[in-house]
């Protein structure tokens, strides 16, 4: 079933009516990593075995936007991400609240009576053990377990997950593609980290003296590190394997940060159609060289890397015979 997403507590009443009780978690869910796939699951899980309407409750843009100006997060995602990520997950519906001045007045206790009980006609309530919430932050679930005691919800803390010793969370995500680590941010993910945008045109060297690329127009805030990556590059329904470079192309003019992929085996011309770049392994950092003959030599090699990555990616999905 498609997602259902609303913009307000009273368009949720709307379309639910006063009688449909939920079970919610609420959040940024910045990335919808390993951890909050774990949360929504459990979600989707209790509302099953109640015959609740399993949603989320996210916020546009983030709360540390408008609470810390001077530093806010790079986001991971696009709201468009997220959204299409609770769909995949299976939610019946997400309240998409708008994070402005007035909302984020609201005490813990106005938050929860005003929105989550007056119109969600919450029945449980999961989230993570570190989730604050209400005017600068000051509820936390202890006092989201009291007033649910109070006001006669349910309220259900889900452990973190862990990889390595490391607790999975937006900020390690973050920091995995800031530093390339591309690899880790897919294990963090639980997918790879990708980039959406529209295709704009270069400067045209790919297809004369070099090899053709397609130049994405970034929509999400945070970029991983400048320099190579084997990729691959989604175009409607086809997947392609893909070598991408985000930089300044040295080589030539080095102005400017550009994402340039060259897609194995696409020959067509993509019109004005929309690119899903998705971030695999860090080959090599962006690098000047002295000639063009040897910036082609060097993306040969890159090519013939990522050729082999799937390759042995492949051959690491067929089954054993025996």
């Amino acid at each position: 079933m498609p997602l259902v997403v609303l913009h307000s507590p009273e368009q949720w009443t709307e379309r639910f009516g006063p009688g449909s009780r939920s079970v919610v978690s609420v959040g940024n869910f910045d990335g919808l990593h390993l951890g909050h796939q774990k949360i929504l699951r459990e979600v989707q899980a209790r509302a099953r075995a109640t015959s609740r309407l399993a949603a989320v409750v996210t916020f546009d843009p983030h709360p540390a936007k408008l609470l810390r100006p001077e530093q806010p997060p790079r986001l991971i995602q696009t709201l468009a991400q997220r959204l299409a990520g609770f769909e995949h997950m299976g939610l019946g519906a997400a309240l998409v609240l708008r994070f402005d001045q007035a909302l984020s007045l609201l005490s813990p206790e106005e938050f929860v009576q005003q929105i989550l009980v007056e119109h969600l006609h919450v029945a449980a309530i999961l989230v993570g053990e570190n989730f604050r919430f209400g005017h600068r932050g000051v509820g936390n679930v202890r006092l989201l377990a009291e007033l649910g005691r109070r006001k006669g919800y349910d309220v259900e803390i889900v452990a973190p997950v862990e990889l390595n010793g490391l607790v999975v969370s937006s900020t390690a995500v973050r920091s995995a593609i800031f530093d390339g680590r591309a690899d880790e941010a897919a294990r963090l993910l639980g997918r790879p980290f990708s980039l959406t945008g529209g295709i704009h045109p270069g400067a045209g060297r790919g297809r004369t003296i070099l090899f053709p690329t397609l130049n994405l127009s970034p929509e999400q805030e945070l970029l991983p590190k400048l320099g190579v990556y084997v990729t691959e590059s989604v175009l409607g329904e086809h997947v392609f394997p893909s070598v991408t470079n985000i930089g300044t192309r040295p080589t030539f003019d080095g102005r400017g940060i550009t994402v340039e992929s060259h897609l194995f085996h696409f020959h067509e011309q993509p019109g004005e159609r929309t690119l899903e770049v998705r971030f695999h392994k860090r080959l090599r950092d962006e690098m000047k060289f002295a000639s063009v003959a040897d910036l082609r030599a060097q993306i040969e090699r890159d090519i013939a890397a990522a050729q082999d990555y799937f390759l042995r990616l492949g051959a690491a999905k067929q089954p054993l015979s025996g």
